[in-house]
């Protein structure tokens, strides 16, 4: 089954908390909690915040960046930029069950994986917000991508229902959604719809 990936952004709702539980009732497989312009301390106490809201629906929570915070919580999934991957020690790598990566060519890709990478988020594929004046790099650059590797592809970048299949067909194992889901007035309509549209492209 093609996963629905939640990446957070807190500045795009006013309580990302409330609106992270209703994600995660409505079925999302994942969050990334993407926050940046926390420091350590402040990110990891939100990610034990946030672990403790999404587990009663069994919702799988991956840390961004800050690995330290994921070793000290026992969280086991970690997703990074490529720098901090290639900076990351074995033993280190070793800590965690789930390490992914985020890469904007195809030689990223490729290099991501041979880091141990388990997967990688390709992006951005479409126009969006979050990039605004940068064109998206397509289907095509996806495929790329996708044809590269041997590791789980997710595609990132103005995905919506309508768009979302396109992404499967180029390739992807699934999807990472930042601003529609964090803004979602009705968050388990829109999970549904995006559930909708990749079962109907799903990968034989």
């Amino acid at each position: 089954m093609c996963k629905l990936i939640c990446v957070t952004n807190s500045t795009l709702c006013e309580d990302m908390e409330g609106q992270l539980r209703r994600l995660a009732e409505a079925g999302v497989d994942s969050i990334i909690l993407r926050e940046k312009a926390l420091t350590e301390q402040e990110y990891t106490r939100l990610a034990a915040r946030t672990a403790e809201t999404v587990k009663p629906f069994g919702t799988r929570i991956i840390l961004h960046s800050f690995y330290s915070a994921a070793l000290k919580l026992g969280v086991k999934s970690i997703h990074l930029p490529l720098p901090v991957l290639e900076a990351l020690d074995n033993d280190t790598k070793q800590c965690f069950e789930h390490i992914g990566a985020s890469v904007h060519s195809p030689e990223e890709a490729a290099r991501a994986a041979a880091l141990g990478a388990d997967c990688l988020v390709a992006g951005h594929i479409f126009n969006t917000d979050c990039k605004q004046g940068l064109p998206g790099r397509g289907l095509e650059y996806l495929n790329e991508v996708c044809q590269r590797v041997n590791v789980p592809v997710y595609a990132i970048g103005g995905i919506t229902p309508d768009n979302a299949g396109s992404v499967i067909d180029a390739g992807a194992k699934g999807i990472c959604v930042m601003s529609g889901l964090m803004k979602a007035a009705d968050p388990q309509e829109l999970v549904r719809l995006f559930k909708e549209s990749l079962r109907q492209h799903r990968h034989i």
